[in-house]
């Protein structure tokens, strides 16, 4: 039970504050709940997709593995339910609404990840991967999730936005994992800055978003009827 909860806490403190950083009209909860699964679900194919490449050896090289095996693969399935499931429903109309639902499916992926990983390593390491491994999860959905809003609420490079909503979080990812793949002894001295450059990014795509929420808010508030 302590291993559940250490793995599934820092899932629900990271989407309680994407959530609550909406600053006008919260989100409903089915469709961030639905999205949440999906992120769950996707995990098991991807891992057996996973272990099939590592156990057969199809790509040695570390960083094609970082990139097709953890960035490519993973962010690409998180971008197409996004895509195909959230951007089209009618919850989804305000360019916020991108970062909480591409937060949400990001963290059912981390979550359901963690609870694994922490049943086979142990509770040990569970703040580490609070720190790292579930944060960046939740980043990169957030900078996702943003695109992706953008492209919904834009008449402009609306390709654009879903182009970079998908190649922005898989470069992230692959750099990201190549960094902590890296059998050295000096990882953490090149993490820890990449984190808190991507936090930095992340908060600043929540800052964006809530300031065109608001101003299309304000301007309709102000149009006479």
């Amino acid at each position: 039970m302590a291993i559940l909860t250490a793995a599934i806490s820092p899932a629900v403190a990271i989407m309680t504050f994407i959530y609550l950083s909406k600053r006008i009209e919260l989100e409903p909860l089915p469709l961030i709940i639905r999205m949440f699964v999906i992120g769950v679900i996707m995990v098991f194919p991807i891992m057996f997709i996973q272990y099939a490449f590592e156990t057969e050896q199809v790509i040695t090289n570390q960083l094609f593995v970082s990139f097709f095996l953890a960035g490519l693969l993973e962010e690409f399935f998180k971008w197409f339910f996004l895509l195909f499931v959230a951007y089209r429903h009618s919850h989804f109309d305000h360019h916020y609404d991108g970062i909480i639902y591409g937060g949400a499916v990001s963290l059912g992926f981390a979550t359901i990840e963690n609870v694994l990983f922490l049943f086979n390593k142990g509770i040990e390491i569970a703040m580490l991967r609070a720190v790292f491994p579930v944060s960046s999860h939740a980043l990169f959905g957030i900078i996702m999730g943003y695109y992706m809003g953008k492209a919904k609420f834009t008449t402009v490079h609306i390709r654009k936005s879903l182009a970079c909503a998908l190649i922005i979080p898989v470069v992230l990812h692959t750099i990201y994992d190549y960094i902590i793949t890296i059998q050295t002894d000096t990882w953490a001295y090149w993490i820890t800055p990449f984190m808190i450059g991507l936090w930095m990014v992340g908060i600043r795509k929540i800052r964006l978003a809530n300031d065109h929420h608001e101003s299309i808010y304000y301007r309709n508030q102000e149009t006479p009827r």
